[in-house]
Parts: C-alpha cells; sequence; structure tokens
C-alpha cells in the first residue's frame, strides 16, 4: 500500500490485496453486482484477473466457471469484454454495449433480461433476481469512519452494497479525488407500502448523502488500482445529425412561441451517441440560457454547455465522457463542481420524478413504424442490439419524448421507418415525436391515421416513401380493419425481406 493510498479506514487497510487474490474469493455461480454506468466507473482489475481464474479452472476440465453479471448499465472491454471472451458469464442484466456480450446474448450462449433501468433496484430489491452474493465496487477513496467516496458512476451501487452477503472494493487512484462531493446518495427509498415521496423538486436539488454506507464487516477484499474508464471518443456531428438537430431546435422555439415551454426549456435527458451530441451543440449554439438537465450520463456536449451558461445544473447518475471531454473536466472540475449532481439510477431515472419534472426527453432508435411505435432494441426483431437502457423510464413518464434516427442504415439497404416494427420498446401512447434529417414528426393529439400520413410525408427517406404510402393506401382500402390499417401479411415483409436479399 502506497505512502499515497487513498484507504484511510484502519479496519480495511487490513483487507488490502492484489486482483488475483481477490478473484479467489469469488466462487462459481455467483451473482455479482458490478459498479459501472457507460464505461464509467467499472472495477479495472478483478474482472480481468477473475477471467484468467476462469479460464484457468475450465482449461482444467472441471465443471464451468461462470458468473451472473449485474451492473448499472453498459461497461468496457475490461469488464464485459473480458468474461465474455472466456464464457464467464451465465446471465447478464440490465444493459450492454460489448460486441463479443452481444455476439453471445445473439447466439444463445449467454442469458440476456433487458430491464428498464429505473427498475433495478427493486428487482434486487424483492428478491426477482435472486440473492446477490458479491458487490464489486469501483470507489475514488474510502474515509477514516469507512465511507466511500464514490466514482465517476453512481448507477446501482448502492443497492449492490446493502443487497450483497460480501463486498470487493477497487479504490481508483487515478479518479479524480475532486469527484467528493459532487454525490448524491438518497438512503430514502423503500419497498411499497413503506414508499414515500421523493422530494425533489428541481435538478439542483439535493436528498441526500455525500457517500456510501458500507458496513465494514462485509467487505473481504480491498484492491489498490490506478486506470482510466474507457472514454470513447464522439465523432463530429456529420450532415446528418446537425440537420436532426436543426429540427428539434427549430421544434423547441415553435414549442416556445405558442407557450408550450417556457423559454428556459423542460429539464432535459439525452441518450448517449453522436445524434444527441449534436443537438446538445445546437442548444449551445442557440439563444437559450439557464437550461437544466435531469437524465442518466453527461457527455462533452453537456460539459461545453455547463461552462457556457447554457446549462445552469446537471443532474446524471454517470458520466459518457470522450478522452478530450475528460480532459477538460479534470483541468476545471472546480468550475463544474457544484454545477453536477450523480445520483444512483433508481433517482436519475425515476418515472415518478420524469413525470413531476416534465422532462423533455431525446433518445434514438433503431426503427419506427408508420403508426408510431419505436424499436429500439432489437436488430430485425430477433438479434440484441444493447438494450432499453433509461430510455422507457423517460419516454413514458417525460413531458416530451423524442425519437431520432437516420432515414436509412446500411448505404440505403434499410429504412428507419417501416411498416411494422419488428419488436416493440415504445408504442405509439409512449412516442410524442419522431424525426429524422428529413423531417420532424409531431403525433401529439393525432389518431392512428394522421400518425402515418405525418410520419410518412415527414420523416421517410424519399426513396422508400412510395413505398410506404402504397403499403399505407392498401391497407386503408382492404376492407379490414380501420383504425390501424395493416396487411397482416405484408406487415413485416420488409424484414423478411432483409433478412433474404440484403434490402428492405
Amino acid at each position: 500500500m502506497s505512502a499515497t493510498s487513498r484507504i484511510l479506514c484502519p479496519t480495511l487497510k487490513e483487507r488490502v490485496m492484489s486482483a488475483e487474490q481477490a478473484a479467489e474469493l469469488i466462487p462459481a455461480g455467483a451473482n455479482i453486482g458490478m459498479s459501472g454506468f457507460t464505461g464509467a466507473g467499472y472495477p479495472k482489475a478483478v474482472p480481468k484477473a477473475l477471467a484468467e481464474r476462469i479460464k484457468r479452472v475450465n482449461a482444467e476440465g472441471n465443471d464451468p466457471f461462470r458468473i451472473s453479471l449485474w451492473t448499472g448499465a453498459s461497461t468496457a472491454p475490461e469488464l464485459d469484454g473480458v468474461l465474455a471472451e472466456v464464457d464467464g458469464i451465465e446471465m447478464r442484466l440490465p444493459f450492454q454495449s460489448d460486441p463479443i456480450c452481444r455476439n453471445k446474448i445473439n447466439t444463445g450462449t449467454m442469458d440476456y433480461v433487458d430491464l428498464h433501468l429505473s427498475e433495478v433496484s427493486q428487482y434486487a430489491w424483492s428478491g426477482f433476481l435472486g440473492k446477490m452474493n458479491i458487490a464489486l465496487i469501483e470507489v475514488a477513496g474510502i474515509r477514516e469512519d469507512g465511507k466511500l467516496i464514490p466514482s465517476s458512476s453512481i448507477g446501482n451501487n448502492k443497492t449492490w452494497i446493502e443487497q450483497a452477503d460480501k463486498i470487493i472494493l477497487e479504490v481508483n487512484s487515478k479518479q479524480n479525488i475532486k469527484l467528493e462531493g459532487m454525490h448524491d446518495i438518497y438512503y430514502g427509498t423503500a419497498l411499497p407500502p413503506n414508499r414515500k415521496p421523493i422530494m425533489l423538486t428541481d435538478p439542483a436539488d439535493r436528498i441526500g448523502e455525500f457517500y456510501f454506507e458500507c458496513p465494514p464487516e462485509k467487505v473481504i477484499a480491498v484492491v489498490e488500482t490506478n486506470a482510466e474508464d474507457r472514454n470513447s471518443p464522439f465523432k463530429a456531428p456529420d450532415a446528418v445529425s446537425q440537420k436532426i438537430a436543426q429540427h428539434i431546435l427549430d421544434f423547441f422555439e415553435r414549442e416556445i412561441e405558442v407557450g408550450r415551454l417556457p423559454k428556459e426549456l423542460l429539464p432535459i435527458q439525452s441518450g448517449v451517441g453522436n445524434i444527441p451530441n449534436a443537438v446538445l451543440e445546437g442548444l449551445d449554439a442557440g439563444p437559450f440560457k439557464n437550461l437544466s438537465a435531469f437524465t442518466e450520463v453527461i457527455q462533452d456536449g453537456m460539459l461545453k454547455m455547463l461552462k457556457s451558461g447554457t446549462l445552469g445544473v446537471a443532474s446524471a447518475t454517470a458520466f459518457s465522457l470522450s478522452p478530450e471531454g475528460l480532459k477538460e473536466f479534470d483541468e476545471n472540475i472546480d468550475l463544474y463542481h457544484d454545477k453536477i449532481i450523480l445520483r444512483q439510477q433508481d433517482i436519475s431515472n425515476n418515472p415518478e420524478l420524469a413525470r413531476r419534472l416534465g422532462i423533455i426527453a431525446m433518445n434514438g432508435m433503431i426503427e419506427a413504424d408508420i403508426y408510431g411505435n419505436v424499436n429500439s432494441t432489437h436488430v430485425m426483431g430477433t438479434r440484441m442490439m444493447n438494450g432499453i437502457g433509461g430510455s422507457g423510464d423517460f419516454a413514458r413518464n417525460g413531458y416530451l419524448s423524442i425519437f431520432v434516427s437516420p432515414s436509412i442504415a446500411k448505404d440505403g439497404a434499410i429504412s428507419s421507418i417501416v411498416p411494422m416494427v419488428s419488436h416493440v420498446d415504445h408504442t405509439e401512447h409512449d412516442v410524442k415525436v419522431i424525426v429524422t434529417e428529413h423531417g420532424l414528426a409531431d403525433l401529439r393529439g393525432l389518431s392512428p391515421r394522421q400518425r402515418a400520413r405525418e410520419i410518412i410525408n415527414n420523416c421517410a427517406d424519399p426513396s422508400y416513401r412510395p413505398a410506404l404510402q402504397d403499403y399505407y393506401e392498401r391497407a386503408l382500402h382492404s376492407g379490414r380493419g380501420m383504425h390501424t390499417p395493416h396487411l397482416l401479411s405484408e406487415a413485416l415483409s420488409w424484414h423478411e425481406r432483409y433478412e433474404n436479399e440484403g434490402h428492405m
């Protein structure tokens, strides 16, 4: 243990060991709750050591050594990737974005439970997932009183610490120690019938503690690390992203003009990716000031908005920064410290709060159909991409639910606007606005047939618009149900044609 160790609690100093030694304490078949949310705050050393152990044990011809892995959301190759590569994950939940995991899920060699992120803690508290044997949590430091300084994400860490029989801590000295004080850990949660209102009425409100409470007797190992989070670079906004962003910005200005939005908008929630970042950049360049965010992740675009004053406060559960964004954050953390609040995900994604605060939710989609149903998880209806994440938490409960996508993919072989989605994550009842580079369809107050005309005319790529119009007109005159006209024998024929011929 170094002279500059961040482990100040005398009791926990005695439990410092190597990652390899800690990995030996994890039994086969264990349910393990690990920290991590969008590549931030995940354990860096023990998962790799565990993967090496699994590989060694399985090579000896013993019974397969596998674990069930629960996290906050996606992690990184050093966690998901290494464990999936050695076939060490039996069950994964609630969200992932790792290509090796994805392949295992889609070949049927890894079970996957895709959950609304706001519900994971309740599932764990209620015992729906079974008993959590071990929590493996990254922290930025351990105080003398044993309380834990959270790292760059909160996710489900509070729940894992409470629910696990045993705890392994990774203390990462690479995490900026000035993160201390940016967190808001709420200890007022409970299951029905004892649940109380969450007394948060503004994204800037603080209702909890700076630290995780952790019973020292549950901690079986402490591992010191010094490793950066996975910081994936964002692409500069391309022409398609910029057009989508402009449609949304124009829409906001119209909503302000007619009095449906205040000039400061309402708290924004933004999914991860290049299109949401383009929207954030557009907001920063526009006339807006003193906006607020109540979201899951803080991306580069939000840092820029906080620095310029466009954004007054950002509440989230994790960071998702590029290498440049991380450098900017570390160098100017004093500026950001009191403008950012990191909460556990059952608060950051809480449906009650999303409804009460009036969230403007902006999320990506794989496809939408002509009636406004959205598929955000499954390619061609069967192959999992990443998961629903928090989009459902915000879409159903927000004031505005906006779904965005380029109108085509695979060089035009796929249309993101189809007659019927091949998998439904967000029904027409939860989707208020759909946007592609060609335009914006405002679906509020429209009947299914009105929605179809709005989506086809405004959002479909011109190369697919005639075929969509033809499908709709023939369904309309088929003599069958006229409320939501469909030709059932053709509704999924576009997807089938792609599977058989490589184009829709």
